[in-house]
Formats: structure tokens, C-alpha cells, sequence
């Protein structure tokens, strides 16, 4: 339902235009693809996947870099990067300063999970939030538990052993 409400609010927003949803691989698949449905205006779908960053806790320096780029030029567009959660924010963060670059009309987010709470990085371009949900870990519904349970149709907490 909360899918539908955010797929309304975007097409009310961008209505007589052509935004490109940007989803990020791979656990944000099933979402944009519904959020995709749920949105009844003109719309290109595209995908980018970012590597993880490292621990700057463990030594290293925190570092993300394109796995695999876009298909679709932006210059121009209205762009809305489509992610699963929005957590510390550094990824987030990456992609939208790696994007301005490209120089699109307008740059905004939607995530389905946001936890403000543990953000390391301010003013980031979230526009659209599913739900605001605790420090949990969920499978399912493209949330993976050492790449297994993606595939389940809903989420799941996931309980410590």
C-alpha cells in the first residue's frame, strides 16, 4: 500500500514530465519494480550497483565505486535514485555528488527504509521516505541475508541466534 501512496506522490509531482528512476543493486530490484507499477506516468527505469564501503572503525578508508553504470544519459532529466534504505548515508551520498556531475534538470531520492538516526552524512536529497523503521535487520522482499532470502515476497525480521 505505502508502494501505491509513494508512486501517487511522485506522479503528482513530476506529472507532464519523464523522470528516470534509478535503482541500485541489488536489493532495491523488487521495490523499484513495484514502485515502477505504481507510478502512471511516463518514466525510464534504469540501474546502477555501487561496492560496499569499508569500516573506517577497522583502519580502512571508507570507499564506494561504481560496479556497473548507467545505461541511459541523465544530462537533462529529472532523476530520482531509488534505494532500499537510507542508513549512515555515505552511499547515498557518493551517488548523488558521482550524478550532479553528470548534470541532470533535477536529482532527488526515494527510499523505502529510512533510519535518520544513524546518518553520518547531512543533506542528502531524499524526497520521498516509505517508512521510517528501527535499528533491525530484515530479509526478504530484496534484503539479503548473506545473499540468500532476496526472494522472499515480504520482509522478515531477522532474529539473532
Amino acid at each position: 500500500m505505502r508502494v501505491q501512496e509513494l508512486g501517487a506522490e511522485i506522479a503528482r509531482d513530476y506529472r507532464d514530465r519523464e523522470p528516470l528512476l534509478i535503482g541500485s543493486l541489488k536489493a532495491s530490484v523488487p521495490f523499484v519494480i513495484d514502485l515502477s507499477r505504481a507510478t502512471p506516468i511516463l518514466h525510464g527505469l534504469d540501474f546502477i550497483e555501487l561496492s560496499g564501503y569499508g569500516s573506517a572503525a577497522m583502519g580502512g578508508h571508507d570507499q564506494i565505486r561504481f560496479l556497473k553504470d548507467l545505461d541511459l544519459e541523465i544530462a537533462g532529466r529529472d532523476v530520482l535514485i531509488v534505494d532500499e534504505v537510507v542508513d549512515t548515508g555515505l552511499t547515498l551520498n557518493y551517488l548523488n555528488r558521482a550524478l550532479l556531475l553528470r548534470r541532470p534538470e533535477t536529482l532527488a531520492a526515494v527510499a523505502l527504509f529510512d533510519r535518520p538516526y544513524r546518518r553520518l552524512v547531512d543533506d542528502l536529497p531524499i524526497r520521498y521516505v516509505g517508512f521510517t523503521v528501527p535499528d533491525e535487520f530484515f530479509a526478504g522482499y530484496g534484503f539479503d541475508l548473506d545473499e540468500r532470502w532476496r526472494n522472499l515476497p515480504d520482509l522478515h525480521l531477522v532474529q539473532e541466534v
